[in-house]
């Protein structure tokens, strides 16, 4: 099979992905975001009024932590060997890495929605201790993974602060407990949540999406020194944001530009790639969903930077905190979540048609990639999330509960369906061979 943009060659068992691991983290990734849209949906008023409450933020660790990092983890394990050529076989300490995250986030909602802070300590570092795990491999293959090293620099630089910011989450945990942080609680929370989402989550989708891109558009591959240049910015802008918002500087504002600033450089990127397509495969069927997920995703992250610098100029009011509610539904659902949608759409088949081949012996035949999914459940999921978002941020702005529940109703009838595709595509993966 060939893939657009840089070229994946003809698999061997030796180069595979293991095909249960990834599997167990999108597994537990979308049991997350069912269950944290499922709650918002059957009871809206419990997440409304102030964000900073128990109940909201056991959504969002479902959110960020369940669906966001899930996936990241899990994609890593199919995306090293398919695309940053580095090879990741399973281990016994990769599942183990796994069940500490499952129970660790399991840990975290449930003792958030509880309010019962007593676990938080316990939990946030069952989870940290599977970050560090799998930053440890990933350090050791990106060294000799022969990729240009822009795009390691992205990749590592996206693990070194997510174990940053689970330290920060224990750290938290703890003074719940104890009460020995210094400074404003929120402030610390901010601090925490922007280095997660900026360094975390969005420095890894800029970092692979280099990758990914050009492979799923199908496009060439920019590979200039420029590439760089989001890595920095978005580096130095997460550090400087996670710093200023501990100390409530007024210098918040000068690196929420930089962040800005590093974005803007990815967009001119993807800019460069739309100028420079290439032909994709004849049986290719149009639209491309999965690239109208990425495509929104993007918008979604230039609304969520406009927010973001309003509320990091104006002093804070009952406005600014409604107006928090939106910023976090626009960049997490809207950007990370959708985009992670987008990506999943293409990766998994991809990860599908690898082990059906493989099964085969590779002789063949296998279903192509686009021949897995039902295509009208993806259609349906697009449009779905695309009036979910807007519904959902526009009920927390305004604490209009009707718009926040069919939001919440709205998204979750499309993760059910991205649910249902995602099992039908895997499924492909264990049709014929029951090795891992």
């Amino acid at each position: 099979m060939t893939t657009s943009g840089d070229e994946i060659g003809r698999p061997s068992l030796e180069g595979l992905p293991p095909r249960l691991l990834p599997i167990l983290y999108f597994a537990l990734a979308h049991a997350s975001l069912l269950l944290a849209l499922l709650a918002v949906a059957i009871d809206p008023r419990s997440i409304g009024g102030f964000f900073y409450h128990a109940r909201m933020v056991a959504i969002v660790h479902l959110v960020t932590l369940g669906w966001i990092s899930s996936t990241i983890l899990g994609s890593i394990y199919i995306v090293g060997p398919m695309a940053l050529r580095m090879p990741m076989p399973p281990r016994p300490r990769d599942y183990w890495a796994f069940g500490l995250a499952a129970v660790g986030i399991a840990g975290m909602a449930s003792h958030f929605w509880i309010a019962e802070f007593s676990g938080m300590a316990w939990s946030a570092g069952m989870v940290t201790l599977t970050f560090v795990h799998v930053a440890l491999r990933v350090f050791g293959g990106l060294a000799s993974a022969p990729i240009p090293r822009a795009i390691k620099l992205h990749v590592a630089l996206a693990f070194i602060n997510v174990l940053g910011a689970a330290a920060m989450g224990v750290v938290l945990g703890l003074d719940k407990l104890y009460h020995f942080l210094p400074g404003f609680v929120l402030s610390n929370v901010y601090a925490h949540a922007h280095l997660a989402a900026i360094g975390w989550a969005s420095m890894m989708v800029v970092g692979v999406g280099y990758r990914l891109l050009p492979m799923v558009l199908p496009a060439a591959m920019p590979q200039r020194w420029t590439v760089y240049l989001s890595a920095i910015l978005l580096e130095i802008g997460a550090a400087g944001l996670f710093v200023t918002l501990l100390r409530r500087s007024a210098w918040t504002v000068a690196f929420a530009l930089l962040v800005c600033a590093g974005f803007a450089a990815f967009f001119v990127h993807v800019g460069w790639m739309m100028r420079n397509l290439r032909r994709p495969p004849t049986a290719m069927p149009r639209p491309d969903y999965g690239v109208r997920h990425a495509v929104a995703s993007l918008c979604y992250l230039a609304v969520s930077a406009v927010v973001g610098l309003a509320l990091a100029s104006v002093p804070m009011s009952e406005w600014t905190l409604r107006a928090a509610l939106a910023y976090g539904a626009f960049g997490l659902i809207g950007f990370l979540a959708q985009m992670v949608v987008g990506m999943e759409t293409r990766i998994l088949p991809m990860f599908a048609w690898y082990w059906a081949f493989a099964n085969t012996d590779f002789r063949g035949p296998a279903p192509r990639p686009h021949e897995m999914p039902v295509r009208w459940f993806d259609q349906a999921t697009f449009y779905l999330w695309l009036i979910g978002v807007p519904s959902l941020a526009g009920g927390l702005f305004f604490g209009a509960v009707p718009f926040l529940a069919f939001g919440a109703w709205t998204l979750l009838a499309g993760l059910a369906l991205r649910t249902a595709n995602t099992a039908i595509v895997l499924r492909h993966a264990y049709k014929r061979g029951d090795q891992d």
